[in-house]
């Protein structure tokens, strides 16, 4: 019997939900509709007489033929994507894949970002923005060429890191911080300023509820100024209208956080251009440490 031809459509597909986890995803990155993520990982399955997904968890995860297949389907994908980009040298010269936190996606990142688009115009830049542990566990899936994220000291080495000190955050005109079922603002659930704020107020027997959840940093600080809550964010975030509670307060000193870039290993040398640009910033804002209007 003639072995299969092994179709790059079907082969992108299945690449993308390896690396995303999820169908869902995985169509949003290779711009198709769920259904038809899911009806090329069918045929392809077909194709191979084999199962390549186990879809039983709550994140999609290959089975051992998957395993044996993935490095392949990236090694063919890669060797096309070469093919086409010297076929047309001069139009694309590669993609970088970046995730950042929210706090660096908007004002800080921008303009660094553009401006190294203007210098790049053949580079295709693709960049995600989410909660660090989302953007570890797609760095770590193949999903990030480069990502820039928050953990705590020591959890990972990284190409460059930074401490980020934390402040307890409330409104200065509407304080809430002394009443007796503390309301929090928070970011969604697996958070990390969130984990580390419930795991301080548990530990010094502190009652809380949550008040208000957002995954929108703009949100997170407006709530809080506003006295819906307390709120635990980097120290530099602190606003005007906001003020830093004391363990006088009964709010425990915590220790710094760590803002941190890693790369994949043997990245290309625009993903190192990118890199360095992105320590430059970091060396800059970190070390400036200044509340931010």
């Amino acid at each position: 019997m003639t072995n299969p031809m092994l179709d790059p459509v079907l082969l992108k597909s299945f690449v993308a939900v390896v690396e995303s986890g999820s169908f869902t995803r995985a169509g949003e990155r290779v711009h198709l509709s769920q259904s038809t993520v899911s009806q090329h990982l069918r045929r392809l399955e077909e194709q191979l007489g084999s199962e390549l997904l186990d879809r039983s968890g709550r994140y999609v995860v290959t089975t051992e033929s998957g395993t044996r297949l993935l490095g392949h389907a990236r090694k063919l994908l890669t060797l096309m994507e070469e093919a086409v980009a010297e076929l047309h040298a001069g139009e694309v010269q590669g993609e970088i894949r970046l995730g950042v936190p929210e706090d660096f996606a908007a004002d800080l990142l921008t303009p660094l970002l553009a401006a190294f688009a203007h210098d790049n115009p053949a580079i295709r830049l693709e960049v995600s923005s989410g909660l660090s542990n989302t953007l570890w566990q797609q760095f770590c899936a193949g999903g990030h060429d480069l990502v820039l994220v928050k953990q705590r000291q020591g959890h990972t080495v990284g190409d460059a890191a930074w401490p980020e000190p934390l402040a307890w955050l409330d409104s200065r005109e509407h304080p809430t911080w002394q009443r007796d079922i503390l309301p929090l603002v928070v970011f969604p659930v697996g958070g990390l300023y969130r984990d580390e704020m419930i795991h301080a107020l548990e530990s010094s027997g502190r009652r809380w509820r949550i008040a208000y959840s957002s995954a929108s940093l703009a949100s997170i600080r407006a709530a809080v100024a506003s006295g819906l809550g307390v709120s635990l964010l980097p120290a530099r975030l602190a606003r005007a209208d906001q003020h830093s509670l004391t363990p006088s307060q009964g709010f425990p000193a915590l220790p710094p956080l760590e803002l941190v870039l890693h790369s994949r290993p043997e990245v290309p040398q625009r993903v190192r251009d990118l890199a360095q640009r992105m320590i430059a910033l970091c060396d800059t804002v970190m070390q400036a440490g200044q509340p931010q209007p």
